[in-house]
């Protein structure tokens, strides 16, 4: 038995939404014409009727007020004047008949003269009572819309007059306003139909030809991508209003829940940050700050023949920041290590020498000199912080500042013992605050001596304060002018030719992400006075 080949049907793609609306609007359309064609059909025919039961009554009305109808009536032979005479009216008026009775029924006249004598068809009991009425009636000429009404001489019924137009007639001239009521339905069905078709093609080309349940898909996709993103994700229409904010977005930038919808200049982000995210051109990888993270922002505005918003993702840098930190220390201490080896190789090389010349009292006064001085400043630091991490970056950033010429001195009344400092106060904080006081002293302190033959200086005071810690770095550079002491802060301040101006804008940060100050005074030697005070929550111990 042959095998019989297996194929696989590719399922057959959904109709776009857009299709199914024009789908759906073509048949809505057409069903509304048609309903309305057929009301003006059966409202057309209402008024037919109507207008034909108002002819034959203005006619029948006229013939039996007609002088000449009462004077036939008395006549001993009324056919021979009356059926002329109806004859006549019927043609002039357009009815189907003129019938003119006696009150007993029998027809003095007719359409058909075969029909005089005979018995009139249709009810007259009304119009002998001497009352005028209509009604619809099948009568030798057809079904009919027909009037009867008596004719009086002097109070007395001497005849009946009956006038009708046949439904046949009235059906025609229906039918000729039917034609045009069908060209107008026709019209207004391909108008709608054009129109529907217009806007449907918008619809799909804002659509993109996606069916009812792609969208949805697409909907509950966009919003668990929304919730299982890690990086902040926040979008901004051509008003600069907040369309979308996922909840990334909204830890990292502090943003209450409501967001959505207001304007991006109004929920109180710092200046460069909220400039940032309204720029017209595209922003990659720009590093800012909030209260309480460094955030990378990237934005890219949303184009489609006009600008149409702007897509903001956040990536939270604060670890990644606080680790650099600690890296550059560590690099700052490897470079320490690395000069002390180089000055300490140059020292050995200058005691071997005296040595070769015969000097070795002098040799060993430069070697006691040289270790009593190195020694001098460990022992200071190491005596007055007892906290290992700053006593290493000071111990760092002594040797840094003094291979750069700069005099770093710890105060006399510095002093942090060991275990001083609570866990929740994290040492690359301390890192971040201490280590960028003095690099910014230092880099003030050899500009504010450049061209005046003064030796720069930094002064380092480290102590426990009435239950805070306090830091305070002070340099003999140039100072800060009062007019800048609010911008110091901000990120992106510096008087450096390189650099991003990060550097205090960290420690501000850290040093309210852990309930401090940072202060800002003129120091003795004449530069800047740089005070933190981070509280310690200390325990007390019975």
């Amino acid at each position: 038995m042959p095998r019989v080949p297996f194929s696989r049907r590719t399922p057959s793609r959904p109709r776009s939404l857009a299709g199914q609306l024009f789908a759906m609007q073509v048949v809505i359309v057409a069903a509304v014409v048609a309903g309305c064609a057929v009301l003006a059909y059966v409202n057309a025919h209402s008024r037919a009727e109507d207008a034909a039961r108002d002819q034959v009554v203005a006619a029948a009305v006229a013939v039996a007020d007609s002088p000449a109808v009462v004077r036939a009536a008395r006549s001993a032979n009324p056919s021979a004047a009356l059926q002329p005479y109806a004859e006549k009216v019927r043609k002039d008026t357009g009815v189907a008949f003129v019938t003119i009775m006696n009150p007993q029924g029998i027809r003095w006249t007719h359409p058909d003269e075969s029909l005089i004598g005979k018995h009139f068809l249709g009810h007259i009991g009304q119009a002998q009572r001497g009352e005028t009425f209509t009604e619809t009636y099948t009568g030798t000429l057809g079904p009919s819309v027909r009037v009867v009404t008596p004719v009086k001489d002097g109070g007395k019924i001497t005849a009946l007059v009956s006038v009708g137009i046949t439904v046949d007639t009235i059906s025609h001239q229906v039918r000729g306003q039917l034609t045009a009521l069908v060209g107008v339905a026709l019209a207004a069905l391909a108008v709608g139909g054009l129109g529907t078709y217009v806007a449907n093609r918008r619809l799909r080309r804002h659509t993109h030809g996606m069916a009812a349940t792609e969208l949805s898909q697409m909907y509950d996709y966009h919003q668990a991508t929304l919730h299982a993103v890690r990086e902040g994700l926040v979008l901004l229409d051509a008003d600069r209003r907040v369309a979308l904010c996922n909840d990334a977005a909204r830890e990292l930038l502090g943003l209450p829940e409501d967001v959505v919808g207001r304007y991006m200049d109004q929920l109180g982000l710092p200046a460069s940050l909220t400039g940032a995210m309204l720029a017209a051109e595209p922003r990659v990888d720009e590093v800012h700050l909030t209260a309480e993270r460094v955030v990378v922002v990237n934005t890219s505005p949303v184009r489609g023949g006009e600008r149409r918003g702007t897509v903001v993702t956040l990536r939270d840098h604060t670890d990644l920041q606080a680790l650099t930190g600690e890296l550059d220390s560590v690099r700052g201490f490897a470079e320490a290590l690395r000069s002390q080896a180089h000055e300490a190789s140059n020292r050995l090389h200058t005691v071997v020498s005296l040595i070769e010349l015969g000097r070795a009292g002098e040799a060993v006064d430069f070697a006691t000199a040289e270790l009593e001085l190195a020694q001098a400043l460990t022992d200071q630091v190491v005596a007055a912080v007892g906290e290992p991490v700053l006593a290493a970056l000071l111990l760092g950033k002594a040797a840094e500042a003094s291979e750069r010429g700069v005099e770093l001195t710890v105060t006399e009344d510095s002093s942090i013992d060991d275990g001083v400092l609570p866990a929740e106060l994290a040492a690359r904080d301390l890192v971040t605050v201490l280590g960028n006081l003095i690099d910014n002293a230092i880099d003030a302190a050899i500009d504010g001596s450049a061209g005046n033959g003064t030796r720069p200086r930094i002064e380092v005071t480290a102590r426990v304060d009435g239950g805070e810690l306090l830091l305070r770095v002070a340099d003999s550079g140039h100072g800060v002018d009062p007019a800048t002491i609010r911008e110091v802060f901000r990120r992106g301040w510096t008087t450096k030719s390189e650099g991003h101006g990060l550097g205090l804008a960290l420690v501000e940060q850290a040093a309210r992400r852990a309930g401090g100050t940072v202060g800002l005074d003129r120091a003795a030697a004449g530069g800047a006075e740089f005070t933190v005070r981070l509280p310690l929550h200390l325990e007390v111990r019975a």
